[in-house]
């Protein structure tokens, strides 16, 4: 069988998008412009629409094709659009969509709410690349065991994977069954373990502070070991704080700091959370310039 194209480039880092939203709760268009035009000033290697950090569950498929088409004529470096949803009608329509969008890949998770068995999970790949047709380059994310990651990655109809595992083990067995598909770590706490083995990264904390990633990514290729360690542990200090929020919480609250319009939060937030993030936003607009000011040194 005819493999798909692959995706130039899917070895850099990929800024996770949140998806600014409107007062009605509609996408704010001119927010994810200026989104957009940050992190492509930051020189992100790409931009990843549609994660679960992008809310992609609340929106609806029309607002999702649309967003995609004009963020690929705004955006300077590739984009990969998510197609998850609860339908595979529905995933597949947006595939489509972002066919039509030119965009670099799509990125396509199991349907979401129900579980299903792998045997159903590897007919859903496989039932969708056979009515996709020619391109883009599907990426396989969300929980999908290793042996159907395996099996469904030999066919050569697709052209990498995502594991948001967070767990080194769990990289390192989908890089041993990937062969030459792309591998993509898709939690910040592997980016530097990911980058160094020129693995791909999707980084919901680059979203937030795209120059003290891009630093750190530029030091782990120069094998500058000492810029790692002072970029790598200023970057933890943003970890520890985004993970005591649900996502994308912190990342919204983090990217309303730097002044660009979010909307409401997806959910209510307990008194004792409400002000944890008070702090946070206080704390972030301190660490912010020092970061930055690190990363244009490093």
């Amino acid at each position: 069988m005819k493999a798909l194209p692959t995706i130039g480039g899917l070895q850099g880092v990929y800024a996770a998008a949140i998806t600014p939203r409107g007062k009605t709760g509609d996408i704010n268009f001119g927010a994810i412009f200026d989104l957009i035009d940050y992190l492509c000033a930051a020189r992100v290697g790409g931009i990843a629409l549609f994660t679960g950090w992008g809310e992609y569950p609340a929106l609806s498929v029309d607002d999702r094709a649309r967003l995609t088409y004009l963020a690929v004529k705004r955006s300077r470096v590739p984009v990969l659009a998510g197609v998850g949803s609860a339908t595979f009608d529905h995933s597949l329509e947006l595939a489509r969509e972002a066919r039509s969008a030119a965009v670099a890949g799509v990125l396509l998770p199991p349907p979401f709410f129900y579980k299903y068995d792998q045997d159903d999970i590897f007919e859903f790949y496989t039932q969708f690349a056979s009515q996709l047709g020619a391109g883009p380059p599907i990426v396989l994310t969300g929980e999908i065991a290793p042996e159907t990651a395996a099996r469904l990655l030999e066919s050569g109809r697709f052209a990498g994977i995502e594991d948001g595992s967070g767990v080194v083990e769990s990289l390192h067995r989908l890089q041993a069954c990937a062969g030459s598909s792309a591998v993509l770590a898709g939690d910040d706490r592997l980016l530097v373990i990911a980058r160094s083995a020129g693995l791909g990264v999707v980084s919901a904390a680059a979203c937030a502070a795209p120059e003290l990633t891009m630093a750190l990514n530029a030091a782990i290729a120069a094998g500058d070991e000492p810029g790692v360690s002072r970029l790598e542990g200023r970057r933890q200090e943003l970890l520890s704080w985004l993970d005591r929020f649900p996502v994308p919480v912190g990342i919204k609250t983090a990217v309303a700091a730097r002044g660009i319009p979010t909307g409401e939060l997806p959910v209510p937030l307990s008194a004792a959370k409400r002000q944890c993030l008070e702090q946070f936003r206080e704390w972030f607009k301190v660490w912010l310039p020092a970061s930055k000011k690190l990363a244009s040194h490093a």
